[in-house]
């Protein structure tokens, strides 16, 4: 009888003593020069702050449903898996942001996958992608379609939900790809009538730098407009590319023109004074910050104005290359990031 007593008794010792999975996840970790004093977690649905220590550690607990998260450091951003149980130690260096991020711990594996497989968009996505003959096009995305697969076909552990739909995304990128691949060629002919003619005008726009500025005021030099909005991400991601060429064409006879048409979205509720205020103080902020160059201008009434309407604009960012006389060269012109426009650029003697 005592012995028996004695092994329900160890029974539900070591009941009692295992570990009940955690209905929360864990994030921690350490940043190497970091951005900011926080960092942010969030999706469509979920948003938290994270403080970040003065050595740039971390640590913090979410309650989350499982997903895909985005972790912003107040400059840069990236994106991991998280749910409830999960145990993840995240280490970085900002200075080589996606290069350097590793992740480990309980559930680590998924967001291991996401960085490994960023670092391949990044390197293979890019928009000069769309400048290749069709030919070469699909066998490119081909390529990264095998690449793709490759990786996920090697990595261990993933989550089982993930795992499910993330084998059927590659099918419809490829898919997705040529479809975006065969409308930016449909839609680069629509433009071929503006070319040679005199550009739509932009008249008294206000400078960032003070005082206003008309096309007409650049007549004698090219113009390389670049048409965006501090909210558009690829817009953002051609800055680094336009600092470059403006660099380089620095002194030539060509002056690069960014014309912003920001309206305040993301204040809604406001009036439209109130929008416009803060559409012009978050365009002064990201020049400030991203430490643009060139003539950066703020458009009169954003997709309405004359300037916009003119060239058909519906999708930002849009480039166009004015000559000398003031006429159209190309109202779809290549992206900063393109090798296209350096040709472009040789072919005029620019």
């Amino acid at each position: 009888m005592k012995k028996t007593l004695f092994i329900t008794l160890a029974i539900m010792a070591f009941v009692s003593c295992k570990e009940e999975p955690k209905d929360y996840a864990t994030l921690s970790g350490k940043i190497t020069n970091k951005n900011s004093d926080s960092l942010v977690i969030r999706s469509r649905t979920y948003s938290k702050t994270i403080k970040v220590h003065e050595d740039g550690s971390f640590t913090d607990t979410l309650k989350v449903e499982a997903g895909i998260f985005n972790l912003f450091d107040g400059v840069e951003s990236t994106y991991l898996f998280l749910k409830e149980d999960m145990d993840i130690n995240l280490t970085l260096d900002t200075e080589a942001f996606d290069e350097t991020i590793t992740y480990t711990g309980k559930g680590s594996e998924t967001s291991n996958y996401i960085a490994k497989k960023t670092l391949i968009q990044e390197k293979e996505l890019k928009p000069d992608l769309l400048d290749l003959d069709e030919a070469s096009f699909k066998t490119k995305i081909a390529n990264i379609h095998k690449r793709f697969s490759e990786l996920f076909e090697s990595s261990k552990n993933l989550d089982s939900s993930f795992a499910a739909r993330e084998k059927e995304s590659f099918d419809k990128m490829q898919k997705g790809l040529l479809s975006m691949y065969q409308r930016q060629k449909a839609m680069a002919s629509q433009y071929d009538d503006l070319i040679g003619k005199p550009s739509p005008t932009f008249v008294n726009y206000e400078n960032y730098k003070g005082g206003t500025t008309s096309l007409s005021d650049l007549k004698g030099k090219y113009v390389y407009v670049d048409v965006w909005a501090t909210w558009c991400g690829p817009c953002k991601r051609e800055i680094p590319f336009l600092k470059d060429i403006e660099e380089k064409y620095h002194g030539k006879n060509i002056e690069f023109v960014s014309i912003s048409v920001d309206e305040g979205r993301g204040f809604k509720g406001d009036t439209p004074e109130e929008k416009l205020i803060a559409a012009k103080a978050g365009w002064k902020k990201m020049i400030a910050e991203k430490d643009m160059g060139g003539i950066q201008l703020f458009a009169d009434k954003a997709w309405k104005s004359d300037f916009v309407q003119g060239y058909k604009i519906t999708g930002i960012p849009r480039f166009i290359l004015i000559d000398p006389d003031g006429n159209v060269v190309d109202a779809n012109a290549p992206r900063p990031s393109s090798s296209k426009l350096i040709e472009l650029f040789n072919e005029l003697n620019i």
